[in-house]
């Protein structure tokens, strides 16, 4: 009788093999924030849960990070990616989930979806003085973007936010819920979620992983 138990991983049942194939045919791109790294925080931490489960994960480092602009994150971000499908997801960092809805705005078709956490549309926050500072923030949150067209490719998606992030506030929750669909999560006490807060694991990211793919 024990042969026939079912075989598990990580919560996974693999009695059949076409089960372990489903996961492993689905992607997820972890794409970091303005100044933001490969290793940085959760990132590994999440890459290998994920990995664990069966799904093949990239965590890409786009260029000028701590310069960040749209016309160089988006192609660079589409390169990495190549073809995107229904078996495409992502899960972004404050800056990062703001190149994954102007990267999924470009497609001619469906993402599978995305995990925004610390995303921003609306306002940031506690920005320092420094002029290339504040026009970064400018050429983000001024460049048009067609949230009905982001939304129309997006799939499922979850808002994740802080009740004491320091530099994106609540209100930006709005804009993830009303124009691109998304479940707001609302942690306490997690700050912009960054590894310099020291945060190296982050179970609600893939809770909502977990939950897109379901």
């Amino acid at each position: 009788q024990n042969a026939s138990l079912p075989r598990t991983r990580r919560g996974f049942d693999y009695r059949w093999p076409h089960i372990e194939l489903f996961f492993m045919s689905k992607r997820v791109f972890i794409i970091h924030g303005w100044g933001g790294y490969q290793t940085e925080g959760w990132f590994p931490w999440l890459k290998r849960e994920l990995e664990a489960k069966c799904f093949q994960v990239f965590i890409p480092e786009l260029p000028d990070t701590d310069k960040p602009r749209i016309q160089k994150w988006i192609p660079a971000l589409a390169e990495v990616v190549g073809t995107a499908d229904e078996n495409t997801y992502f899960v972004g960092h404050s800056m990062g989930c703001q190149a994954i809805a102007r990267y999924v705005e470009t497609l001619d078709r469906r993402v599978g979806g995305a995990v925004f956490v610390a995303g921003f549309f609306k306002r940031l926050t506690g920005l320092e003085d420094d002029p290339e500072v504040q026009e970064t923030d400018r050429h983000w949150l001024e460049a048009p973007l067609d949230f009905g067209k982001a939304r129309q490719n997006l799939g499922k998606s979850v808002a994740i936010f802080s009740d004491d992030d320091p530099w994106v506030p609540l209100d930006n929750q709005d804009d993830f819920r009303d124009k691109l669909g998304s479940k707001i999560v609302i942690e306490r006490g997690m700050r912009h979620f960054s590894g310099s807060d020291g945060l190296k694991e982050l179970p609600a990211a893939l809770r909502a992983v977990e939950e897109i793919v379901s």
